[in-house]
């Protein structure tokens, strides 16, 4: 795991599991979030929310995408496919993506199409309405 993938999900760890907001994921779980054709994606982090994690818990792919999904850009990842992603994330329901840029030490927040926020090292990456009370310095993800 990348070290800046691991500084988030630390981070992330820590606040959903102190409040007990829901469940924080990586790479290995996958997200169902379409049917007829069958679609599963999988971020490199995702968060959601406990109120729709299933009693029963989740047998297999998580229904529906997560609140928050997070991409961390690789360097042979295309302009194109990060935004088709991130397209994908948003239409399926996720209602954040982070887009980490590694290379150029940046984060960006997508909402919707048009909010859209590029943060940098002296900003703080804020949780919203999705991750209530959580933020984080930008710059401590690429130090």
């Amino acid at each position: 795991m990348d070290g800046s993938l691991r500084k988030i999900v630390a981070a992330l760890e820590n606040h959903v599991a102190a409040r007990g907001l829901g469940i924080v994921t990586t790479a290995e779980a996958g997200f169902q979030i379409a049917h007829d054709p069958d679609t599963v994606r999988v971020p490199d982090v995702a968060f959601v929310r406990a109120d729709r994690i299933p009693s029963e818990g989740v047998k297999g792919f998580f229904q529906g995408a997560p609140d928050l999904a997070v991409e961390v850009i690789s360097p042979t990842d295309r302009a194109s496919e990060v935004a088709a992603k991130v397209e994908t994330w948003l239409q399926a329901g996720s209602l954040m993506v982070w887009v980490v840029d590694p290379e150029n030490h940046t984060v960006t927040v997508h909402r919707s199409r048009r909010e859209i926020t590029v943060l940098t090292a002296s900003d703080m990456l804020p949780g919203g309405d999705v991750l209530p009370e959580f933020s984080m310095p930008v710059g401590l993800i690429f130090a």
